[in-house]
């Protein structure tokens, strides 16, 4: 049997190239189309399809796609979610695939790609972009590390830089003309903001991120 695909997409060329493609294929067969997530609900609860092409942003709406799977997954008979989209979004990726989303790739694939990805889909598999899911996956191991100085005041910050040039509390108080008591208050003050126990942690720190500190 053929694999019955909806498209949804809210532009009708993109649409017509989609049908055109697939249907080129004697094993896919487009049963329907829509250009927006309502019309979508309705059409595959009537045509019942195998895999739903969506488009990840109908509409002015950026996140109609994600939601249209979500809300396709949980039909009594669920299509499988293919996202096509022409935006490499991170972020879209990984609302796509907590929505139920089977596959997600990037309209400047090749039409093969598509072909393909409808395929694999439907047959159970997943399938994701491969440069997209690279970059996902090495922003998940290794997190962008949160503004820490965004609480410091501009005389913390001054403290905790020349802490990075190694000076101790009395060498500070002598280069900013401060009591040495006051520039202790000032790293006792800077340590805790910075969620840190030791100075030699946020000479560490320092050291690590050079002069791109916003300052």
């Amino acid at each position: 049997m053929a694999i019955e695909v909806l498209l949804v997409d809210d532009h009708e060329v993109v649409r017509r190239g989609l049908r055109e493609l697939l249907s080129d294929e004697p094993d896919i067969e487009v049963v329907a189309e829509a250009s927006s997530a309502d019309e979508a609900i309705a059409v595959a609860m009537h045509v019942e399809p195998d895999v739903a092409v969506v488009d990840v942003r109908l509409g002015e709406t950026e996140s109609d796609g994600v939601e249209l799977c979500r809300e396709l997954r949980a039909q009594p008979n669920p299509p499988q979610c293919l996202v096509l989209t022409a935006f490499d979004d991170e972020e879209a990726m990984m609302g796509a695939i907590m929505a139920g989303a089977s596959g997600y790739l990037l309209k400047q694939v090749r039409g093969q790609d598509v072909v393909n990805a409808v395929r694999e889909v439907a047959a159970g598999r997943s399938l994701l972009d491969p440069l997209t899911t690279a970059r996902l996956l090495e922003k998940m191991r290794h997190p962008a590390e949160p503004d820490r100085l965004a609480e410091l005041s501009e005389r913390e910050r001054s403290v905790l830089d020349l802490i990075g040039q190694g000076m101790s509390n009395r060498e500070i108080a002598e280069r900013l003309f401060l009591a040495e008591k006051t520039v202790k208050n000032y790293v006792t003050s800077l340590l805790g903001k910075l969620g840190m126990q030791r100075r030699t942690q946020a000479a560490a720190w320092v050291a690590r991120h050079g002069n791109n500190r916003g300052t």
